[in-house]
């Protein structure tokens, strides 16, 4: 596959190096440190002077990727090219620094489309959900209220509010959980639980496995169960869920739009067992993953990232057309989901700030893969969190103090 980052052209110079490939199949110099020539790249452009060693190690980098790149285009759709509201794949130009892919975020996106998708969280360029489907979160909403350990109202219970996801979900709602609970705003009854997983995707979830490195070979669902018990709670006073999920190598599934169909796929069947396990589930909240731009991996590099926004809405936008599967109305036959909204819009091209809210993305908020949040950027979307919860309409009746009066 052609890629517009930097980090992807490296990776394939590193790839045919080891290989006796192109551009270095003659090269007695040692390959190209994928890692190392990002960062001389960086310094350069931060207006740092490299020294002569440094300087001639990214020329060589740089004339690799010419030589890979052979004078094409980058082949990845840009949305907004020449040609007004349309995504045209020679519009887009290679990108080596990382900080930017091209790509408009999915709430800026109006008249634009992207490989043939339009924009807007909910579609045709809307980010409010349908008067339909937010009446139904305002019902879903009110009747959220403290229930004891058996489900049942109480003003000494609990409203539970679960984190669910992957190794960047638990990196993030470790760090809203805490901020969260030292806010004084914060109603007393709520308690947020992290049941996210490192390394376990969406494809995980869905399947009730478990992919390497837990403890005791559980399953995703039961370790998550010891969590739950752990905060002393039980699964009856889970009331809402933040999810955010993504597919491990989504290259190896198919471009645009299958893995993000698969995705799409895995997360309407992980709302049908969390209903299915936690009965008072009402609502949930879906977030798309932050900019990958500068990742140095395949775990899941853009434009996946940015797709798998795509996937997220498609599970919404199910729900609003009536799927079955997705069905949280017991007027309509059996409730199988909860109701579905977007919680916090997390995707940026990188340093072009959003034009909703100048939200970009800095290579100095990521851990050394470019692919998990650091510190920095973990505060920074457990504050979008913490403000969604505390201003969204079907959210602060019941997460903030007095019904958010």
């Amino acid at each position: 596959m052609k890629r517009n980052l930097w980090g992807m052209w490296l990776a394939l110079v590193l790839a045919f190096s080891v290989v006796g490939g192109v551009g270095f199949a003659q090269e007695p110099k040692e390959p190209i440190d994928m890692q190392k020539a990002q960062q001389l790249f960086n310094k350069q452009k931060a207006g740092e002077k490299l020294s002569p060693e440094d300087q001639a190690y990214l020329d060589r980098a740089k004339e690799a990727r010419r030589q890979q790149q052979g004078g094409a285009k980058a082949g990845d759709a840009k949305a907004g090219g020449a040609k007004a509201g349309h995504v045209s794949k020679e519009d887009l130009t290679p990108n080596p620094a990382g900080t930017s892919v091209g790509f408009i975020p999915l709430s800026d996106m109006t008249t634009e489309t992207y490989k043939g998708e339009d924009g807007g969280l909910y579609g045709k360029g809307k980010n409010e959900p349908p008067k339909e489907q937010m009446e139904a979160a305002m019902k879903a909403a009110k009747e959220i209220q403290p229930l004891d350990a058996d489900g049942k109202p109480s003003p000494d219970g609990k409203i539970v509010l679960l984190g669910c996801g992957m190794s960047n979900t638990t990196m993030e709602f470790k760090v809203f959980k805490q901020i969260a609970d030292a806010d004084p705003d914060k109603a007393p009854a709520v308690v947020l639980v992290d049941v996210a997983q490192g390394g376990q995707d969406s494809e995980v979830w869905a399947k009730g496995t478990v992919r390497g490195g837990q403890p005791h070979n559980k399953k995703v669902w039961d370790i998550a169960e010891d969590r739950i018990k752990g905060a002393g709670v039980t699964t009856k006073q889970i009331q809402a869920m933040w999810l955010k999920q993504a597919r491990i190598e989504p290259a190896r599934i198919g471009e645009f739009p299958k893995h993000a169909q698969e995705l799409q796929q895995d997360i309407e069947t992980i709302f049908q067992l969390a209903k299915q396990r936690y009965p008072n589930l009402r609502i949930a909240y879906l977030s798309n993953r932050i900019y990958a731009g500068y990742a140095s991996s395949e775990l899941n590099p853009e434009p996946y990232s940015y797709e798998t926004g795509f996937g997220d809405r498609w599970v919404i936008q199910d729900q609003i057309k009536g799927v079955p599967g997705l069905n949280f109305d017991p007027a309509k036959g059996e409730v199988k989901a909860p109701v579905l909204l977007w919680g916090p819009d997390l995707w940026a091209d990188g340093l072009t700030p959003r034009k909703s809210d100048g939200l970009v993305w800095k290579v100095d908020e990521y851990l050394g893969d470019g692919t998990h949040p650091n510190d920095v950027a973990r505060k920074k979307v457990a504050d979008m969190l913490l403000k969604f919860f505390k201003t969204d309409p079907t959210a602060k009746i019941w997460f903030v103090k007095a019904g958010g009066k």
